[in-house]
């Protein structure tokens, strides 16, 4: 392999291309007018407006030309909403907020008020359109990812290079990724060394170096070096396809409030019909009303007892809020979730893999005054280089970090359920669990007794070293704690959530990275089955539950927590499908910024439900007791629904 490396090499041409030209799809989210004025309800919106405008600029000496310019102002502006209304009405059997405001702009026109009611349609277009606009903005914030998504790959085979599909990508494949291109496929680096971006699955802003051994992903941007990666995962596998995945879920779930909301649109658009039809046929009779005053009240009644501003309170929001945490590498899979995570109480952790690295890590290496300790620590990392387990491999990590030669071995084995065995320059070596220790009487073994259970007791899995009979040493392994672990648990305290960790881990060492963390509770010892226990009785007690796990073991608590969080580059495929949220990059500190915008996006919405009800009640009571003009009822409904929208759409910031 190294041979047609070399080769391919010379072959392939160095084009430098600058990543800023590339698109980053986590680009801080602000208004973008371009792409409002390419969303068309927009334009009929805008173009709804310009007529209405230039309809009342003419009334005065072009009468007739301007009813039909305010008729083209209807058509356009209203187009989409009487579809929609017709759509309701003809399909689903209901009533709802779009036909009050086409029956009350054509109200207000048979009685000669064409200007108010296409005023009506225009801000009730623009409101549909800034919703819109949420809602398609949400999405590309989402799915924008997609979009990079590579087509084909430079396949490497018998030394020559060829484009192929990435669906025809096999795991052991070896590909070419040239520089500013994208990467095709995961995989582990061959050869090379680039600056990769990262941002399209990490979040992660600033380019990181990758080189012979690293990891890459699927849609991530290659820098200035040439990239020869082996794939470690078919097309449907990968990270990229897990993403994809998770988008095609991200709106299918609607929060409980909108649901509450919807139902609420159509017993009430009942009740709004209901007493318009009222005031026109009951007040002429009742209060003596000419049938002009009664209709002419009906209508401003139409257009302020209209619930737009109410129905538009809760789905800008939440889409806002989705949108806003997908630019940071957190997916959600639907709006209720976001609703559910603001009323959080308890978190719990899965431990590794989540609060821990996951890989365990040579922390202590205790020598006996015989040996050099370098020269143990070689011998150690030969013996283990044959074995996958990963104890093993974290000796062999730590002798190659400080740069040893390894030695070479002979009758090298495994010994089942104890450790590894192989002769090294004449000598036996045998490398294994310390319970050989357990029942000894040898005074001199008691000094590694004293020193095991030191080592144990930090949490630690220690191993011994043996040479023949005569114990040289002592390795401790430790899985690592992650660095934002403590202050993620901190950040999470101080919103005033408790934080839980359930493991399957050996009590000892759970104690002492959940004291280390500083987490409220500590489950150890825990089968998957007896952690969905734990988590049903942290439900009972404390209310909302969010889990956060990783592996396989832990879908089953993700799938009775209130939320689930699944750790989304690393984490195992069926824990992904089960989570509700899924951490991309796997930055568990977002957690808690997280929690605080879900509980940010509660406020907004009871801030714009209140509002909106409060100028609902207003205008209609304004219009029995005072006498509101209809432009004013058009003006303060749709205005107050504007207002609404562009007070959640303040969360894509």
């Amino acid at each position: 392999m190294d041979n047609t490396l070399k080769v391919l090499t010379r072959k392939v041409p160095f084009v430098a291309r600058k990543m800023g030209n590339q698109p980053n799809p986590h680009k801080r989210g602000r208004f973008d007018l371009r792409s409002m004025l390419r969303n068309k309800e927009m334009l009929a919106a805008l173009g709804s407006g310009l007529l209405t405008l230039l309809a009342w600029s003419i009334g005065h000496w072009a009468e007739y030309l301007s009813v039909l310019m305010y008729v083209a102002a209807y058509a356009i502006g209203g187009w989409t909403t009487a579809r929609e209304a017709v759509h309701t009405l003809v399909k689903e059997h209901e009533l709802d907020v779009n036909l009050l405001m086409i029956a009350a702009a054509l109200g207000a026109a048979t009685i000669g008020y064409w200007n108010e009611g296409a005023l009506l349609i225009f801000i009730f277009a623009l409101s549909g359109a800034l919703e819109s606009y949420t809602m398609e903005r949400s999405k590309k914030d989402i799915s924008s990812l997609m979009a990079l998504k590579p087509e084909t790959a430079l396949k490497i085979e018998n030394g020559e290079m060829i484009q192929v599909n990435i669906e025809e990508l096999q795991i052991g494949d070896l590909f070419l990724v040239k520089p500013g291109e994208l990467v095709p496929a995961d995989g582990c680096i061959q050869r090379g060394f680039s600056a990769v971006n990262q941002a399209s699955i990490t979040g992660e802003a600033i380019p990181v170096d990758r080189t012979t051994g690293d990891i890459v992903f699927a849609g991530t941007l290659n820098g200035e070096g040439v990239l020869y990666v082996e794939a470690t995962q078919s097309a449907e596998s990968t990270v990229f396809a897990k993403i994809i995945r998770l988008v095609e879920e991200a709106e299918s779930e609607v929060p409980q409030s909108q649901r509450f909301i919807k139902r609420f649109e159509s017993f009430y658009a009942r009740v709004v019909v209901t007493v318009t039809l009222a005031i026109i046929v009951l007040l002429p009779i009742v209060l003596g009303w000419s049938f002009g005053m009664a209709f002419y009240k009906a209508m401003v009644f139409l257009v302020v007892a209209s619930p737009c501003a109410l129905v538009s309170s809760i789905m800008p929001v939440m889409l806002s809020a989705i949108s806003n945490r997908a630019r940071k590498g957190i997916l959600f899979k639907g709006g209720a979730h976001v609703e559910n995570m603001a009323l959080t109480s308890v978190v719990a952790f899965d431990k590794t893999g989540t609060l821990t690295m996951g890989t365990p890590q040579v922390t202590d290496f205790i020598v006996d005054e015989r040996y050099e300790r370098d020269d143990l620590l070689a011998i150690c990392a030969s013996v283990e280089q044959l074995s996958e387990h990963p104890l093993a491999k974290a000796i062999l990590r730590k002798a190659q970090g400080e740069g040893l030669q390894l030695k070479a071995v002979d009758n090298a084995q495994s010994l089942t359920g104890w450790g590894m065995s192989a002769e090294v320059d004449g000598s036996l070596w045998r490398i294994g669990k310390c319970d050989i220790l357990d029942g000894s009487t040898d005074k001199l073994n008691s000094i590694w007794i004293d020193q095991r259970s030191r080592l144990i007791a930090q949490g630690k899995t220690v191993s011994i070293i043996m040479e023949g009979d005569q114990v040289a040493g002592l390795i401790a392994l430790q899985d690592t704690i992650r660095p934002q672990a403590v202050r993620t648990v901190q950040s999470l305290q101080s919103l005033g959530i408790r934080v839980a960790m359930l493991t399957g881990d050996h009590r000892d060492t759970a104690q002492v990275i959940g004291e280390q963390i500083g987490v409220d509770w500590i489950y150890a010892d825990l089968q998957p089955e007896e952690k969905v226990a734990h988590v049903k009785e942290l439900r009972v007690r404390y209310g909302h539950v969010v889990m956060v796990g990783d592996g396989v073991n832990d879908a089953p608590a993700l799938a009775t927590a209130t939320v689930g969080i699944g750790m989304g580059m690393n984490g195992s495929g069926t824990a992904l499908e089960v989570a509700d949220v899924v951490l991309m990059n796997d930055n568990i500190e977002e957690i808690a910024s997280t929690i605080k915008l879900a509980r940010r996006a509660q406020r907004v919405i009871k801030q714009n439900m209140v509002f909106s009800i409060s100028i609902i009640l207003i205008l209609i009571i304004s219009n029995f007791i005072g006498d509101i003009a209809l432009p004013l009822g058009v003006i303060g409904h749709e205005g107050s629904t504007i207002l609404v929208i562009l007070n959640g759409l303040r969360l894509l910031r």
